[in-house]
């Protein structure tokens, strides 16, 4: 479509007009979570921004201050043709912008500034937002973005993903005046996403290299189950029976004994970039004498607690919408499809979903069950939390229905 049928489809959809011509089917999605949750498309960002002292506790916290060079470097073209480039966090405030006076000045008129929140549930559709809701690289052409202000606006934006520990670092977005974006450059900020990815899988081998190199002459003196992981619970060596790939670690982890859902009860002694688990005798987590409780408040948390201890790990945005959908479905669960209506309102995102639930079941292990997707038979749950103001940033309808009491 042109800008000017998008700008005639978005005035009809949004008049609720029932043979509007629809968006894209992200960009139709996005526009009914966002309306849903009641954002006007007149209105103007609910979040202010941050101050600058927030700002640089946030850009030394993301992880990603040493890549943003990288990043400039690969972008440069696209700063040379007038469009800005952005890195955010995963809770999509800017935390850099590069570009010229002028593409700047343009951004600031939008409210598009250091510090400035760029989620659904703040600014609507924008390519952000939309990211760090799919998951995946978006571009948002002009009018398709929800906000009146900002539809002579383009960006596309792709996740800053660290494959290793499956965390959402951040957000790339290239963006500018929409008749300066080209659809293409979307591809161009996914590939520098990913050689991002590419560049800090390498460096955590690297590091577990060393880590095995230094284990191996401790386990050798050791008997008995131990192994030696890193932080983020990858295996760099083992000695007796069990040598899971991964181990689900509690955080934050601390020395001395720990009980641990998949493995019970051990030792933990901290290794130079890593840590030394000596398992006791073999325990097993029986789902019918265990509890999860799915906390709400602040930053989501899962408990898991059993006859032989408790375990609690904090939770992405979207690993929590997943548990609230699993614990609103009760013993008939969700299948991939009902998944992604409850986290995207769009049923075709099922392989995004899949892979959430795989990341998802190497912390629950046998508490998360499969055909459909549920929570073990016999399991006490529950949330805790305010209803209202539940996952702020979330605009996925299951967290909507409860923040309703629905």
């Amino acid at each position: 479509m042109t800008d000017r049928d998008l700008h005639r489809s978005r005035e009809a959809a949004l008049a609720g007009g029932a043979r509007a011509p629809l968006p894209r089917t992200e960009i139709a999605a996005s526009w009914r979570r966002v309306a849903a949750a009641g954002l006007d498309p007149g209105s103007g960002a609910e979040i202010p921004p941050i101050d600058g002292a927030e700002l640089e506790r946030r850009r030394a916290a993301s992880g990603l201050a040493d890549i943003v060079p990288r990043l400039a470097e690969s972008l440069a073209p696209v700063v040379d043709a007038g469009q800005l480039v952005v890195v955010a966090d995963a809770e999509g405030r800017v935390l850099w912008r590069l570009g010229s006076s002028g593409v700047r000045r343009l951004a600031d008129d939008l409210g598009f500034v250091g510090g400035s929140a760029w989620t659904e549930a703040n600014v609507g559709t924008n390519a952000i937002g939309t990211a760090l809701v799919l998951g995946t690289g978006v571009h948002v052409q002009g009018p398709e973005h929800f906000v009146e202000s900002h539809t002579r606006w383009g960006c596309a934006a792709a996740p800053l993903v660290d494959p290793w520990t499956g965390r959402t670092l951040g957000v790339l977005d290239v963006s500018g005046p929409s008749r300066g974006m080209h659809p293409a450059e979307l591809a161009l900020v996914q590939l520098a996403a990913q050689m991002t990815s590419t560049e800090i899988v390498a460096r955590h081998r690297a590091a577990l290299d060393r880590l095995r190199a230094r284990a191996a002459p401790l386990l050798a003196g050791l008997s008995g189950d131990a192994l030696a992981i890193d932080y983020a619970g990858h295996l760099a060596a083992a000695i007796g029976n069990r040598s899971p790939e991964r181990v689900a670690l509690p955080d934050p982890l601390a020395a001395g004994r720990v009980w641990l859902p998949t493995l019970g009860h051990a030792t933990a002694e901290p290794l130079d970039g890593g840590w030394l688990l000596r398992l006791e005798s073999g325990e097993t987590t029986d789902p019918a004498s265990s509890s999860l409780v799915l906390e709400l408040d602040g930053d989501p948390r899962l408990v898991v607690s059993g006859p032989s201890g408790s375990w609690s790990r904090t939770l992405s945005p979207r690993h929590a919408e997943i548990v609230l959908s699993l614990l609103e479905a009760g013993h008939d669960g969700r299948t991939a499809g009902q998944l992604s209506e409850d986290l995207f309102d769009d049923p075709r995102r099922t392989v995004t979903v899949r892979a959430e639930m795989s990341r998802l079941r190497r912390l629950a292990g046998s508490l998360l069950l499969s055909g459909p997707y549920r929570l073990a038979p016999g399991l006490a749950t529950e949330v805790r939390g305010g209803r209202a103001g539940a996952l702020p940033r979330s605009s996925a309808p299951v967290v909507r229905r409860w923040r309703a009491g629905a």
